[in-house]
């Protein structure tokens, strides 16, 4: 008599039987995993889902991430503008859920590992008792979408390793904190509708998004940002670093046909935002598959002096350089050749203070500065 194999599931493989025994995997897949999957081979932008979807994009974030649960309404929705029948997407929710407990059940063995690691919102302190523990479990198996600390590892610990990261000698990146702040920001990304990644577009477009720097208000000039990038496939996503990440930017594929670049405001100021965007820009189109954090402006290895030479080129350019080492440190010559380069004035003085040309203090009030109030609206 030949082996038995068995598999009745919606999306993934679940409940399996092998050699008559049953098989509990692991791991586990969210709705949101085929919904993201439908939306890009159907050609359905997320603002279009949301606009469906009773409260909009916030809605359809939770669906993505699977913190929110899909019910009869979404189902609903879900099949009539991405495919699937109503019940497909209800039994979808209902295998991620029996899926995601069981991989809970086998991760409660490694929960200190877990409970380490930090995830947005929680912050477990002293004791916890046991359906909190589990809780607070669940809520990292979620949110990094992976079953087990081994698949942790080599989906996101790796990063640690292989990524280059530029830190200063006065902070210390806490891994974990890094790894929370890219995770969301491809979670953001999400939602960031693009076309397909291609280098050369984004090059063609260097142009306009260096004059977005002269416009003061991030309100303004961020949609007019991410409207250019996603047009080269770029999804800009920002998000304030948590404690212990010293990142101000980070940029990476998340997808074959989709770049993130990710900014966190570090420092406040328009020279230091502008420079890191360009450097992670920079990044992208030199450097193509790899991962980048971004901590300060040295220039450890070959890599990094690239994506500062290509940064500092954005605002001062070739042709402009010996104008530029003679440039007078008065608030007149430096907007005159601000202007002339296409660039806010506090661009130019970040050069100037970077080269040492002048004071490293000397005409910072012609710097744009941000308080985070201010930002709390668009910087998530």
């Amino acid at each position: 008599m030949g082996k038995r194999y068995e598999v009745e599931a919606v999306g993934d493989f679940e409940g399996a039987v092998t050699d008559g025994q049953e098989f509990t995997p692991d791991w586990f897949s969210k709705p949101g995993d085929s919904l993201r999957a439908l939306m890009v081979r159907k050609g359905v932008a997320a603002q279009t889902v949301a606009d469906r979807l009773e409260g909009g994009l916030e809605t359809l974030r939770g669906l993505l991430d699977g913190s929110l649960p899909v019910h009869d309404g979404h189902a609903d929705t879900l099949s009539t503008l991405v495919g699937g029948t109503s019940s497909f997407w209800l039994k979808r929710e209902a295998n991620y859920r029996e899926g995601l407990e069981r991989a809970l059940d086998r991760a409660m063995s490694e929960a200190d590992d877990w409970l380490a690691l930090p995830i947005p919102g929680a912050r477990p302190r002293g004791r916890l008792s046991g359906d909190r523990r589990r809780d607070e479990v669940r809520r990292r198996l979620a949110f990094f979408n992976v079953g087990t600390m081994a698949a942790w590892q080599a989906r996101y610990g790796r990063i640690c390793s292989e990524t280059l990261f530029r830190t200063t000698n006065a902070f210390t990146s806490d891994d974990g904190a890094v790894l929370m702040w890219l995770r969301s920001g491809e979670l953001g990304a999400d939602v960031v509708d693009t076309r397909p990644w291609n280098a050369e577009n984004l090059r063609d477009r260097l142009r306009a998004i260096k004059g977005l720097s002269k416009i003061r208000h991030p309100e303004l000039f961020l949609p007019k940002l991410r409207a250019l990038c996603a047009e080269a496939g770029v999804a800009v996503v920002t998000k304030r670093a948590p404690e212990g990440c010293r990142a101000s930017g980070a940029s990476r594929m998340i997808a074959p046909e989709k770049a993130m670049v990710l900014l966190s405001f570090r420092g406040l100021s328009d020279d230091k935002f502008w420079f890191t965007l360009f450097h992670e820009l920079a990044h992208l189109i030199l450097h193509g598959q790899r991962t980048f954090l971004d901590a300060d402006l040295d220039d450890h290895d070959e890599s990094e002096r690239e994506a500062n030479e290509f940064a500092a080129r954005m605002i001062v350019p070739e042709g402009r350089e010996e104008e530029f080492a003679r440039l007078p440190a008065t608030k007149e010559d430096v907007v005159r050749f601000s202007v002339g380069v296409d660039v806010a004035p506090g661009l130019t003085v970040g050069q100037m203070q970077h080269r040492k040309m002048i004071h490293p203090k000397r005409l910072d009030f012609l710097k744009r500065r941000w308080k985070w109030e201010q930002l709390r609206a668009f910087v998530e």
